[in-house]
């Protein structure tokens, strides 16, 4: 089977979680960049990482890069490409998106028409037509331009990865799925630890720690793209790859994960996403404000994202409540906890809280357009198991 180069885009500041899923699923790296991930696959690999990875936005099957400084070199070598051993005769084709980043070629618009019309010149010599129905599978195109340096990729995907079909009911603001599940990743916490989310709005942070623990795929439930693209990836690789993931999934793990807001309308949407995403039973959710957090477990885990910005009406709330959590922190000194905010004083009203904690880590993230850092705080951790004569003679 033919081996493809695949780039899988992620949030800006999340590459090491997601090259670490690649590496689990069992492909070598190429190449990590700013944002993306490059890694070598087959067709097989085309419907396994879309069904299987979790911090990713979509899986595009990269088709050329090379250097491009005039809309004559842009044609040409577009026009170069095999584009018929990717796309059939009636297959729809189109630039959905085209970005460019100090490179001498800026204007999208322009980017999109040329490729295209170098595209159609090309799969007319080869097929031997003037005109295509465009009326078979959909084969949409994205080009980055960094540096003058143009890499186009076909998007096997469609909608984005974060939408794992779940999530019918949103709450303002939300934390995207994909980074929910890159921030949980990234923590130690594991599924025999207590964790809470004190502003969990629709649950989405519960729901993916449920899904991860139970090590349920978040592509299971939905469609992609490149199901039809017959010519490229055999249907039985997108059936072999949802009956693999059936098989992981666990069923005997017991879960301690909490969701609460002060949002009671909020909580009803919570609780129907986990029903469609298969976790309502693993997620206790309750109506109740972050100043009422009690837990009486020892070594739990606070993964959350606050509010901040336009979710707060006056700097005054927000240093209120950021300072509510510092509070919480120093009553829990065992627990660990990981916030994302875009809220520049979280440090400061978190230590006046009371904290004695020091962040051990800001990481950088985009969250959308919006710089944001996740504050991560660890706790002790718990004291070993001691081992048992069936330990020791395994």
């Amino acid at each position: 089977m033919e081996t493809y180069e695949l780039i899988a885009p992620c949030h800006f500041g999340m590459e090491a979680v997601l090259k670490r899923e690649i590496y689990d699923l069992g492909y070598e790296i190429s190449n990590v960049d700013n944002g993306k991930v490059t890694f070598a696959a087959d067709a097989e690999g085309i419907a396994r990482a879309n069904i299987f990875l979790r911090t990713t936005e979509r899986i595009l099957l990269k088709i050329a890069s090379f250097k491009a400084v005039t809309f004559d070199e842009l044609f040409e070598q577009v026009k170069a490409i095999p584009w018929e051993n990717f796309i059939p005769e009636n297959g729809k084709f189109w630039v959905t998106k085209a970005n460019s980043v100090s490179s001498k070629l800026f204007s999208p618009s322009d980017i999109q028409r040329i490729v295209k019309k170098a595209m159609v010149e090309r799969l007319k010599q080869t097929y031997h037509t003037d005109w295509f129905e465009e009326n078979g599978a959909s084969y949409p195109l994205r080009i980055s331009i960094v540096k003058d340096v143009v890499t186009i990729g076909l998007d096997t995907t469609g909608e984005s990865l974060h939408k794992r079909g779940y999530r019918k009911f949103t709450a303002p603001a939300p934390v995207t799925e994909t980074l929910a599940a890159a921030i949980l990743l990234l923590s130690p916490w594991r599924a025999d630890r207590v964790l809470t989310d004190p502003f969990c709005g629709s649950g989405t942070i519960p729901i993916e720690a449920a899904m991860i623990a139970r090590n349920i795929a978040p592509g299971m439930e939905r469609e992609f793209l490149a199901e039809n693209w017959d010519n490229l990836v055999p249907k039985k690789a997108w059936y072999e790859a949802v009956e693999e993931a059936n098989d992981m999934i666990r069923r005997d793990v017991e879960l301690n994960i909490q969701g609460y807001d002060l949002d009671g309308e909020v909580l009803k949407m919570a609780r129907s996403n986990a029903a469609l995403a298969g976790v309502a039973e693993d997620i206790h959710f309750q109506q109740r404000d972050v100043k009422d957090f009690h837990n009486p477990k020892k070594y739990g885990f606070v993964i959350s994202n606050p509010p901040y910005g336009e979710r707060l009406a006056t700097k005054e709330e927000m240093y209120n409540l950021y300072r509510t959590v510092g509070r919480i922190m120093s009553e829990n000194e065992t627990w660990s906890f990981f916030l994302l905010s875009g809220y520049e004083d979280a440090q400061k009203a978190i230590a006046a809280g009371g904290s004695r904690k020091k962040a051990t880590k800001n990481r950088k993230i985009y969250n959308g357009m919006m710089k944001t850092y996740l504050y991560q705080y660890m706790g002790e951790k718990p004291p070993k198991k001691p081992r048992t004569m069936e330990d020791n003679n395994e």
